[in-house]
Protein backbone atom coordinates (compact mmCIF):
# COMPACT_ATOMS: atom_id res chain seq x y z
CA UNK A 1 0.00 0.00 0.00
CA UNK A 2 2.41 2.84 -0.74
CA UNK A 3 1.96 6.00 0.39
CA UNK A 4 2.38 9.11 -2.09
CA UNK A 5 4.24 12.48 -1.34
CA UNK A 6 2.23 15.21 -0.06
CA UNK A 7 2.21 17.25 -3.39
CA UNK A 8 0.84 14.55 -5.09
CA UNK A 9 -2.25 14.37 -2.98
CA UNK A 10 -2.94 18.39 -3.64
CA UNK A 11 -3.06 18.18 -7.52
CA UNK A 12 -6.65 18.18 -8.33
CA UNK A 13 -8.18 21.53 -8.24
CA UNK A 14 -11.31 21.86 -6.17
CA UNK A 15 -14.67 20.39 -7.62
CA UNK A 16 -12.94 20.07 -10.81
CA UNK A 17 -13.98 17.12 -13.15
CA UNK A 18 -10.73 15.11 -11.79
CA UNK A 19 -11.46 16.06 -8.22
CA UNK A 20 -14.87 14.52 -8.81
CA UNK A 21 -12.90 11.63 -10.52
CA UNK A 22 -11.08 11.26 -7.92
CA UNK A 23 -13.04 10.95 -5.38
CA UNK A 24 -15.38 8.74 -7.12
CA UNK A 25 -12.72 6.31 -7.61
CA UNK A 26 -12.02 6.44 -3.72
CA UNK A 27 -15.13 5.73 -2.53
CA UNK A 28 -16.38 3.55 -4.95
CA UNK A 29 -12.94 1.61 -4.14
CA UNK A 30 -13.33 1.74 -0.95
CA UNK A 31 -16.68 -0.40 -1.50
CA UNK A 32 -15.53 -2.96 -3.46
CA UNK A 33 -12.36 -3.24 -1.09
CA UNK A 34 -14.83 -3.82 1.99
CA UNK A 35 -17.10 -6.19 -0.04
CA UNK A 36 -13.88 -8.49 0.12
CA UNK A 37 -13.77 -8.16 3.51
CA UNK A 38 -17.18 -8.42 4.80
CA UNK A 39 -18.50 -10.88 2.46
CA UNK A 40 -15.62 -13.18 1.82
CA UNK A 41 -12.70 -13.09 4.30
CA UNK A 42 -14.32 -12.42 7.80
CA UNK A 43 -17.13 -14.49 7.66
CA UNK A 44 -14.30 -17.53 6.81
CA UNK A 45 -11.85 -15.86 9.45
CA UNK A 46 -9.31 -15.14 6.77
CA UNK A 47 -7.00 -12.50 7.84
CA UNK A 48 -4.93 -11.40 4.90
CA UNK A 49 -2.71 -8.94 7.03
CA UNK A 50 -2.70 -5.67 7.20
CA UNK A 51 -5.17 -3.12 9.77
CA UNK A 52 -8.13 -5.01 8.57
CA UNK A 53 -6.66 -8.41 8.99
CA UNK A 54 -5.83 -7.52 12.49
CA UNK A 55 -9.30 -5.98 12.74
CA UNK A 56 -10.59 -9.38 11.73
CA UNK A 57 -9.48 -11.57 14.24
CA UNK A 58 -10.44 -8.94 17.28
CA UNK A 59 -13.86 -9.48 15.58
CA UNK A 60 -14.21 -12.61 16.08
CA UNK A 61 -12.70 -13.11 19.21
CA UNK A 62 -14.64 -10.08 21.34
CA UNK A 63 -17.16 -9.70 18.92
CA UNK A 64 -16.49 -5.95 17.79
CA UNK A 65 -17.38 -4.70 14.41
CA UNK A 66 -14.65 -5.42 11.82
CA UNK A 67 -14.60 -1.48 10.32
CA UNK A 68 -14.83 0.02 13.43
CA UNK A 69 -11.72 -1.69 14.90
CA UNK A 70 -10.05 -0.97 12.19
CA UNK A 71 -10.92 3.01 12.11
CA UNK A 72 -9.50 2.75 15.80
CA UNK A 73 -6.48 1.31 14.27
CA UNK A 74 -5.83 3.60 10.99
CA UNK A 75 -6.67 7.04 13.49
CA UNK A 76 -4.08 7.01 15.77
CA UNK A 77 -1.43 5.33 12.83
CA UNK A 78 -2.36 8.51 10.38
CA UNK A 79 -2.26 11.22 13.35
CA UNK A 80 1.26 8.90 14.17
CA UNK A 81 2.62 9.28 11.03
CA UNK A 82 1.44 12.92 9.79
CA UNK A 83 3.58 14.12 13.30
CA UNK A 84 6.94 11.56 12.37
CA UNK A 85 6.90 11.64 8.95
CA UNK A 86 5.24 14.82 7.86
CA UNK A 87 1.88 15.69 6.44
CA UNK A 88 2.18 13.02 3.05
CA UNK A 89 -0.99 11.25 3.86
CA UNK A 90 -3.57 14.38 2.64
CA UNK A 91 -6.90 14.52 3.08
CA UNK A 92 -7.82 11.34 0.21
CA UNK A 93 -6.06 8.92 2.24
CA UNK A 94 -8.15 9.90 5.30
CA UNK A 95 -11.46 9.96 3.17
CA UNK A 96 -10.39 6.43 1.93
CA UNK A 97 -9.79 5.01 5.20
CA UNK A 98 -13.32 6.38 6.94
CA UNK A 99 -15.04 5.01 3.09
CA UNK A 100 -13.63 1.54 4.08
CA UNK A 101 -14.21 1.30 7.49
CA UNK A 102 -17.59 2.50 6.90
CA UNK A 103 -18.37 0.28 4.02
CA UNK A 104 -17.18 -3.00 5.92
CA UNK A 105 -19.58 -2.66 8.79
CA UNK A 106 -22.55 -1.27 6.47
CA UNK A 107 -22.00 -4.19 4.14
CA UNK A 108 -21.51 -6.87 7.54
CA UNK A 109 -24.90 -5.60 9.27
CA UNK A 110 -26.48 -6.02 5.48
CA UNK A 111 -25.24 -9.84 4.73
CA UNK A 112 -25.98 -10.85 8.25
CA UNK A 113 -29.97 -9.65 7.55
CA UNK A 114 -29.95 -11.42 3.57
CA UNK A 115 -31.62 -14.78 2.97
CA UNK A 116 -30.91 -15.36 -0.78
CA UNK A 117 -27.73 -16.82 -0.13
CA UNK A 118 -28.50 -19.06 2.90
CA UNK A 119 -29.56 -23.28 1.76
CA UNK A 120 -33.13 -23.80 2.11
CA UNK A 121 -32.14 -27.72 2.79
CA UNK A 122 -30.20 -26.15 5.59
CA UNK A 123 -31.01 -28.85 8.62
CA UNK A 124 -31.21 -27.59 12.12
CA UNK A 125 -27.88 -26.91 13.85
CA UNK A 126 -26.05 -27.51 10.93
CA UNK A 127 -22.98 -24.85 10.44
CA UNK A 128 -23.52 -21.93 8.07
CA UNK A 129 -20.87 -18.78 7.52
CA UNK A 130 -22.56 -15.35 6.45
CA UNK A 131 -20.96 -15.37 3.05
CA UNK A 132 -22.62 -16.01 -0.32
CA UNK A 133 -20.20 -19.08 -0.97
CA UNK A 134 -19.16 -21.66 1.82
CA UNK A 135 -16.09 -22.56 0.40
CA UNK A 136 -12.79 -20.83 2.74
CA UNK A 137 -10.72 -21.56 -0.79
CA UNK A 138 -13.36 -20.12 -3.24
CA UNK A 139 -13.51 -17.25 -0.61
CA UNK A 140 -9.93 -16.69 -0.43
CA UNK A 141 -9.81 -15.86 -4.27
CA UNK A 142 -12.92 -13.71 -4.43
CA UNK A 143 -11.46 -11.71 -1.54
CA UNK A 144 -7.93 -11.10 -2.97
CA UNK A 145 -9.84 -9.90 -6.65
CA UNK A 146 -12.12 -7.80 -4.73
CA UNK A 147 -9.51 -6.16 -2.43
CA UNK A 148 -6.93 -5.91 -5.41
CA UNK A 149 -9.15 -4.20 -7.63
CA UNK A 150 -10.41 -1.91 -4.75
CA UNK A 151 -7.05 -0.61 -3.56
CA UNK A 152 -6.27 -0.08 -7.24
CA UNK A 153 -9.01 2.24 -7.83
CA UNK A 154 -7.78 4.06 -4.67
CA UNK A 155 -4.13 4.38 -5.81
CA UNK A 156 -5.42 5.60 -9.24
CA UNK A 157 -6.88 8.73 -7.49
CA UNK A 158 -3.66 9.06 -5.72
CA UNK A 159 -4.89 8.13 -2.26
CA UNK A 160 -3.96 5.14 0.13
CA UNK A 161 -5.43 3.59 2.97
CA UNK A 162 -2.81 3.56 5.46
CA UNK A 163 -3.11 1.28 7.98
CA UNK A 164 0.21 -1.45 7.93
CA UNK A 165 1.77 0.59 5.41
CA UNK A 166 2.38 3.77 7.95
CA UNK A 167 4.12 1.60 10.64
CA UNK A 168 6.46 0.05 7.88
CA UNK A 169 7.61 3.63 6.80
CA UNK A 170 8.13 4.65 10.17
CA UNK A 171 10.34 1.87 11.02
CA UNK A 172 11.90 2.35 7.99
CA UNK A 173 12.92 5.92 9.18
CA UNK A 174 14.72 4.89 11.93
CA UNK A 175 15.99 0.67 10.84
CA UNK A 176 16.62 1.57 6.95
CA UNK A 177 14.97 -1.44 6.77
CA UNK A 178 13.28 -1.37 3.12
CA UNK A 179 9.56 -0.59 3.34
CA UNK A 180 8.97 -3.70 1.45
CA UNK A 181 10.72 -5.88 3.73
CA UNK A 182 8.76 -4.85 6.74
CA UNK A 183 5.17 -5.28 5.55
CA UNK A 184 6.10 -8.65 4.44
CA UNK A 185 7.06 -9.15 8.32
CA UNK A 186 4.22 -7.34 9.45
CA UNK A 187 1.46 -9.37 7.09
CA UNK A 188 3.35 -12.26 8.68
CA UNK A 189 2.66 -11.74 11.86
CA UNK A 190 -1.09 -10.93 11.69
CA UNK A 191 -1.44 -13.75 9.44
CA UNK A 192 0.59 -15.90 12.24
CA UNK A 193 -1.85 -14.29 15.03
CA UNK A 194 -4.89 -15.37 13.03
CA UNK A 195 -3.52 -19.31 13.18
CA UNK A 196 -2.92 -19.17 17.07
CA UNK A 197 -6.50 -17.18 17.74
CA UNK A 198 -8.35 -19.73 15.40
CA UNK A 199 -6.15 -22.63 15.92
CA UNK A 200 -6.36 -23.37 12.10
CA UNK A 201 -3.16 -23.87 10.01
CA UNK A 202 -5.24 -23.81 7.06
CA UNK A 203 -6.73 -20.59 7.46
CA UNK A 204 -2.63 -19.19 6.86
CA UNK A 205 -2.62 -20.98 3.20
CA UNK A 206 -6.27 -19.52 2.40
CA UNK A 207 -4.28 -15.50 3.95
CA UNK A 208 -2.02 -16.29 1.81
CA UNK A 209 -3.65 -17.24 -1.29
CA UNK A 210 -5.74 -13.88 -0.86
CA UNK A 211 -2.62 -11.57 0.08
CA UNK A 212 -0.85 -12.63 -3.59
CA UNK A 213 -4.06 -12.45 -5.37
CA UNK A 214 -4.57 -9.10 -4.00
CA UNK A 215 -0.77 -8.09 -5.12
CA UNK A 216 -1.63 -9.97 -8.52
CA UNK A 217 -5.09 -8.02 -9.45
CA UNK A 218 -3.43 -5.09 -7.98
CA UNK A 219 -0.72 -4.86 -10.25
CA UNK A 220 -3.06 -5.49 -13.18
CA UNK A 221 -5.53 -3.05 -12.29
CA UNK A 222 -2.74 -0.43 -12.22
CA UNK A 223 -1.16 -1.33 -15.03
CA UNK A 224 -4.28 -1.41 -16.90
CA UNK A 225 -3.44 -5.28 -18.12
CA UNK A 226 -1.91 -4.07 -21.47
CA UNK A 227 -0.50 -5.88 -24.10
CA UNK A 228 1.64 -3.70 -25.79
CA UNK A 229 5.35 -4.78 -26.52
CA UNK A 230 8.51 -2.38 -26.71
CA UNK A 231 10.50 -3.83 -29.57
CA UNK A 232 14.24 -3.01 -30.63
CA UNK A 233 15.16 -4.09 -34.19
CA UNK A 234 18.53 -3.86 -35.43
CA UNK A 235 19.00 -4.49 -39.03
CA UNK A 236 20.86 -3.39 -42.25
CA UNK A 237 17.43 -3.08 -43.92
CA UNK A 238 16.40 -0.85 -41.07
CA UNK A 239 14.82 1.76 -43.96
CA UNK A 240 12.95 -1.08 -45.68
CA UNK A 241 11.49 -1.79 -41.82
CA UNK A 242 11.04 1.93 -40.51
CA UNK A 243 9.00 2.10 -44.12
CA UNK A 244 6.79 -0.39 -43.17
CA UNK A 245 6.36 0.54 -39.51
CA UNK A 246 4.85 3.96 -40.55
CA UNK A 247 2.84 3.39 -43.51
CA UNK A 248 1.49 -0.37 -42.47
CA UNK A 249 1.40 -0.37 -39.12
CA UNK A 250 0.96 3.24 -38.66
CA UNK A 251 3.42 3.53 -35.88
CA UNK A 252 6.03 5.58 -34.78
CA UNK A 253 9.21 5.17 -33.76
CA UNK A 254 12.81 5.95 -32.97
CA UNK A 255 16.31 6.01 -34.33
CA UNK A 256 19.14 5.11 -32.31
CA UNK A 257 22.65 5.32 -33.77
CA UNK A 258 24.79 2.15 -32.73
CA UNK A 259 28.16 0.20 -32.70
CA UNK A 260 28.24 -3.94 -33.14
CA UNK A 261 30.83 -5.11 -30.32
CA UNK A 262 31.84 -7.42 -32.79
CA UNK A 263 32.97 -5.58 -35.91
CA UNK A 264 32.72 -2.31 -34.74
CA UNK A 265 30.24 -1.10 -37.61
CA UNK A 266 27.91 1.62 -37.36
CA UNK A 267 24.28 0.31 -36.96
CA UNK A 268 20.43 2.27 -36.69
CA UNK A 269 18.31 0.32 -34.31
CA UNK A 270 14.70 0.72 -34.26
CA UNK A 271 12.79 1.53 -31.44
CA UNK A 272 9.28 1.60 -31.70
CA UNK A 273 5.33 -0.02 -29.52
CA UNK A 274 2.88 -2.43 -30.65
CA UNK A 275 0.18 -4.00 -30.14
CA UNK A 276 0.70 -7.97 -30.06
CA UNK A 277 -1.43 -8.57 -33.39
CA UNK A 278 1.13 -5.63 -34.71
CA UNK A 279 4.33 -7.31 -33.68
CA UNK A 280 3.04 -10.94 -34.86
CA UNK A 281 3.19 -8.83 -38.27
CA UNK A 282 6.45 -7.18 -37.85
CA UNK A 283 7.74 -10.47 -37.23
CA UNK A 284 6.71 -11.67 -40.47
CA UNK A 285 8.08 -8.80 -42.12
CA UNK A 286 11.44 -8.95 -40.93
CA UNK A 287 11.79 -12.34 -41.46
CA UNK A 288 10.77 -11.86 -44.96
CA UNK A 289 13.32 -9.08 -45.13
CA UNK A 290 16.46 -10.07 -43.18
CA UNK A 291 16.71 -13.20 -42.19
CA UNK A 292 19.92 -12.06 -40.26
CA UNK A 293 18.04 -9.33 -38.55
CA UNK A 294 17.76 -9.36 -34.38
CA UNK A 295 14.48 -8.23 -32.60
CA UNK A 296 14.22 -8.35 -28.46
CA UNK A 297 10.32 -7.74 -27.24
CA UNK A 298 9.95 -6.24 -23.86
CA UNK A 299 6.41 -6.52 -22.14
CA UNK A 300 4.91 -3.15 -21.13
CA UNK A 301 2.16 -2.17 -18.64
CA UNK A 302 1.76 1.22 -19.43
CA UNK A 303 3.00 3.62 -23.06
CA UNK A 304 1.82 6.86 -23.38
CA UNK A 305 1.64 9.83 -26.63
CA UNK A 306 -0.13 9.93 -29.30
CA UNK A 307 -1.87 6.37 -30.63
CA UNK A 308 -1.41 4.82 -26.97
CA UNK A 309 -2.35 6.38 -23.39
CA UNK A 310 -2.81 9.93 -23.17
CA UNK A 311 -0.13 11.85 -20.79
CA UNK A 312 -2.11 13.89 -18.72
CA UNK A 313 -4.48 10.76 -17.99
CA UNK A 314 -2.75 9.48 -15.12
CA UNK A 315 -1.36 13.06 -14.03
Amino acid sequence: MSLLSKERFFTDKLYSARWFKSYFLIIFGSMIMASGYSFFADPHRIVPGGVYGTAIVIHHVFGFPTGTVGLMFNIPLFALGIYLLGPRFGVKTFVGTIATSFFIDFQSKMIENLKWFRPKDLAEGENFIASPVQDPFLASLVAGVLIGVGLALIFRAKASTGGSDIIAQIINKYTKISVGQLLIFIDSAIVSIGVIAFKDFSLALYALITIYLTGKVLDAVMLGGSNRKAVFVVSSKHEEISDFILHKLRRGGTFFFAQGMYGHDDKKVIYTALSRRELSALQDFVRDTDKDAFISVFDTNQIYGRGFLPIAEEN
